[in-house]
């Protein structure tokens, strides 16, 4: 996978995407803009490279719809969304990838790209910069949803349910037995023949 991008001065991710906010939509988003609104340092230009990958500007460095949205009250997860689509490696590997502590970041960076130790350390600000100013909380923007539970039967006429159709709750139980791979043959019989015995009880 090619490498993650970032920036020279995470520190100031923050400040840019609050005035991306504050000020109008430009035609372009190159150099020459940064320095408009107060970005006037050599190195701030590498600001852009992180807004190009999280798709806030195209490749011709025009401002894109998702820049345009960030600018609306939903701003914070608009940023999630953006980073989740961005990283999506890294998220395929941590889904909590906002939360996870900058070792762990590292980690996946260092081993699936070919930056080296201080380009990785960036690369690790740079997310976790992004990161503290989105709402990873928001629908839509936390993770995928879990699967809504099964409703218990109400039909009438079905085990278990009440004869006036009312619901009753279902009741599942897994047991995992851990058996030593040096037990004997005959010390897994007694196991199950045990297991039998108790949980399968028949009523006299």
């Amino acid at each position: 996978m090619a490498d993650f991008p970032y920036t020279t001065v995470p520190g100031k991710l923050k400040t840019l995407l609050g005035k991306i906010r504050e000020v109008g939509v430009p035609s372009k988003a190159g150099p020459q803009w940064l320095k408009t609104v107060g970005f006037k340092s050599s190195n701030d230009p590498s600001l852009l490279t992180v807004l190009r990958f999280i798709g806030f500007v195209d490749t011709g460095s025009v401002p894109t719809e998702v820049w345009r949205n960030y600018r609306g009250a939903q701003h914070g997860q608009v940023l999630a969304n953006a980073i989740r689509a961005g990283y999506t490696e890294l998220f395929s590997v941590y889904p909590d990838a906002n939360t996870r502590s900058a070792s762990d970041i590292e980690h996946v960076v260092s081993t699936t790209s070919s930056a080296g130790k201080q380009a990785v350390g960036k690369t690790v600000r740079t997310f976790q910069n992004l990161c503290a100013v989105a709402d990873f909380t928001a629908t839509g923007a936390a993770g995928p949803t879990p699967p809504a539970p099964t409703p218990p039967s109400t039909a009438l006429g079905q085990p278990g349910a009440p004869a006036g159709g009312g619901t009753v709750p279902s009741l599942h139980i897994d047991i995992q037995v851990h058996i030593s791979p040096e037990a004997t043959a005959d010390q897994i019989d007694k196991i199950f023949e045990s297991m039998s015995k108790h949980l399968y009880k028949t009523k006299k």
